[in-house]
This record gives C-alpha cells, structure tokens and sequence, in this order.
C-alpha cells in the first residue's frame, strides 16, 4: 500500500480519535440530539417507508425494465425538444406530489435511462415542490399571497433550475446528445397501452395510499381521505389483474398476496401498513423467483433499494441530531434558527433556503412548522424561500443525489435551488 493512502487513513483515524475524545455524550443538548435523530428515523419508517418508498422503487424499476430507452430519450433525452422535455417533466413530478425521498428512486430511474440533465433535474424538482395540496394548505393557513407565491415560484423554479443545469452542463449533454442520435432504436413491441395502465395503476395507488388528512372534514379532497383505502385496495387488485394478464404473473400467485393482505388487515383489526407491507412481500417473493421481465423488474428494484435505503436512513440521522423534528431541539438550538430567518435581509433569506435545504419536510409538515417560525418573528420573504428550498431538498435527499449524479452536478443542483429561493424570497420580502 502507498503511503499516499496510509497519510489519508491515519488522518481519518486520527480526526475520528479527536472526535470521539471531545464528544460531549454527557451534556444534555448532545443526549438530545441523539435521542431526535432516532425518533426522527423512527418517524420517517413509520410514515413513508411502507406507503412512499416501497411504491416508488417498485416503480423506478419498472421504468428501467419495462419503459424503452427511446422513449425516456424521445421524450426527456438531451435531444428531445425542450418545450417538450421539461412540460412533460414538471407535469409528472406534480402528478406524483411526493416528498423529497420518494421522488428520488423515481429521479434515479428516467435519469440512468437516458433523460437529460435539465428535464431530470425538473422532474426532481417538481415532485416534491408542485404539490397541489400543499399549496391550497398553503394559502388557506398562511395567507393567499403566500400560497400563490409558491405556486408560482415552484412550477418557475421547476423549469429554471432544469435550465441551469443544462447550461453549465451542457459539453456533457452534447456528448450524450451525440451518443443518442447513434443509438439503433429499441425494439418495444409492447403496446404503450399497456405501459400505460401499468405504470398508472402503481403511481395511482401510490397517489392515494398517501392521501393526506386535509385540515377541514369536509369536500371532495376530505372525501378521497376517508375512501382512500377502499380506492387503494381496488386499484391494487386492478395491478394484480394486469400483471396477469400483459406480464405472465400466475393467477394462483395473485390470489395468495390478495388472501393474505386481507387476512393480515383482518388479523391486524384494520392495521393498513401490516396489510400493505404484506402485499408488496408478496409481489417482492413472487417477481423475485419469475423468470423474464418480472425477474429483471424485482432486481432492478432491488438495485435501487440497495443504493438508496442505507444512505437515506443516514441522512436522516444526522439532519435529526443537528436540526431535531419540530418542536424538539438538536444539536443547533431552534431558538437561534428563529432569530436569524426575522426581517428580508438576503442573509435572513440565505439562512432560510440552507435551513429548508438541510432539513426533512415530510409532505404538508412545512405548513405548520413555518406557521410556528412565522408567530416567533420570522419574515414573509424568509418563509417563501424555505417553502421553495425546503421540500424539494434534504440531507437525505442530497446524498443520495451525489449518488446518482455526482458531486459536482449535486453541488450546482442544491446551490440552483437555494440562490433561486434566496432570490425568491427576498423580493416578495420587498414586494409584500
């Protein structure tokens, strides 16, 4: 071995020895952070993993397997047209309207199947950020102009934020463009009908497993609440039906994850997460001892889960101990938070974009907690830019975007997002 690389594994060893020799384990800020970033995981399982995630890889890996190259390329690729390429990218990622997490293996999959930067940059921006409820929540708890405010800068900041990355991208794309335009066409003989009704059939019940409580029991958006499971368990039998039909899954194999998500819901007295985590184990069995595209469709997904689920988890850890769920402290005390997002400096509205950018919004949270930060004295222009950082971004969601894309395009993607909503939120400081 070089002593190069014994130079870099003695200073880690010996940063790691400083470290652990002043850890403050017996102060009780630290104790608390601790305790935050675990309750924080805990939180994050109980509430996405099963209903969000899981959903979410199963389709990620379906685009790699079942959604031809050419068309990822025809539509999103760096040689698509760009009216085309980021209106299709931004119109699908508010369709989903998930969270920071969730929109990632999906971000993943169009991504490594050949969509430019700029569109993919668009659609992972777009999903957490263009959620229609959070924006009626929005408006409805924090006032109209604000709600139209992040409307309107989300579905802007979708397209800009696709743009800049084209641009300071755009040598890498033209190589890629050149790769595309000599790449033979994918043989596809399945019938896009067919793509369609699979592929809709699992964002829907993704969509409505994660229906949330709307703040008034009535209407039609209280109504999907209340039917959402009766929605959910019909369009996941439609699912099953489609796979045996188009995909060769056993009629036999259907019927066993149907008798014992129903069984277990049962069981359980009406527990939906054990019912559903039965039924995507079941398709998990199943898809993983087929042969031909459902093989190849579990172990994509479990390809995605693999690089994906561990640095999320960990992600989640550390933005736990340092920033705390809200309404608990973490490593940095939220007091000091709360002083530094008051009046519309740009460094008022800086300091909200990094904060929104680091911590983990789970969908619709943001609302009640910039309602808290509003009462103890923060600024109308500082809200809007951690409305339009905050749940497009996260630790998290970062890490594992380095993952996917790298450092670099990492780094010009979350700094895109916070100058953008720095900028944001500075002149709506001054407007209103």
């Amino acid at each position: 071995m070089s002593w190069k690389n014994d130079w870099k594994i003695l200073i880690t060893m010996f940063a790691v020895f400083i470290a652990s020799f002043f850890l403050p384990v017996e102060t009780e800020r630290f104790q608390s952070a601790v305790i935050e970033s675990f309750y924080m995981l805990k939180e994050y399982a109980q509430l996405h993993v099963v209903f969000c995630l899981l959903p979410a890889l199963f389709i990620a890996g379906g685009i790699s397997v079942f959604v031809s190259q050419g068309a990822v390329m025809k539509y999103l690729g760096a040689n698509a047209k760009r009216i085309m390429a980021y209106s299709v990218a931004a119109v699908s990622g508010t369709i989903l309207a998930v969270c920071s997490c969730t929109i990632l293996p999906l971000f993943s999959g169009i991504y490594k199947r050949g969509a430019g930067i700029g569109p993919a940059s668009a659609f992972l921006y777009s999903g957490p950020a263009i959620n229609v409820l959070a924006i009626i929540l929005t408006a409805r708890v924090l006032g109209m102009e604000l709600g139209i405010a992040r409307a309107v800068g989300a579905i802007l900041f979708s397209v800009l934020v696709g743009l800049i990355m084209a641009f300071v991208f755009r040598h890498e794309e033209k190589e890629k463009s050149k790769k595309q335009m000599v790449m033979p066409e994918s043989d596809n003989s399945r019938p896009l009908l067919q793509d369609i009704i699979f592929f809709g059939l699992m964002v829907l019940i993704l969509v409505f497993a994660n229906w949330a409580k709307p703040a008034i029991d009535s209407g039609v958006w209280s109504f999907i609440f209340n039917a959402k499971w009766i929605i959910t368990t019909v369009l996941s039998i439609a699912f099953g039906l489609t796979l045996f039909k188009f995909y060769g899954m056993k009629i036999s194999q259907i019927s066993m994850i149907t008798a014992g998500t129903l069984i277990l819901y049962f069981v359980s007295s009406g527990n939906t997460m054990i019912a559903f985590a039965a039924g995507v184990i079941g398709l998990s069995y199943f898809t993983s001892t087929a042969e031909g595209e459902l093989k190849d469709w579990f172990d994509s997904t479990w390809g995605f889960t693999k690089q994906i689920l561990p640095l999320m988890f960990f992600g989640i850890l550390i933005a736990g101990s340092f920033l705390g769920r809200p309404g608990h402290e973490g490593f940095i005390p939220s007091a000091w938070i709360e002083m530094l997002v008051g009046g519309n400096s740009i460094w008022s509205n800086f300091f909200a974009s990094i904060s929104g950018a680091l911590m983990y919004f789970a969908t619709l949270t943001e609302v009640p907690i910039l309602q808290g930060l509003i009462g103890s004295g923060m600024g109308k222009g500082p809200a809007l830019a951690l409305l339009l950082a905050g749940p497009a971004l996260s630790l998290p969601n970062m890490l594992v975007i380095n993952s996917v894309m790298g450092l670099k395009k990492t780094s010009v993607f979350v700094g895109s997002v916070v100058i953008l909503s720095t900028i944001a939120g500075y002149l709506y400081g001054i407007l209103f």
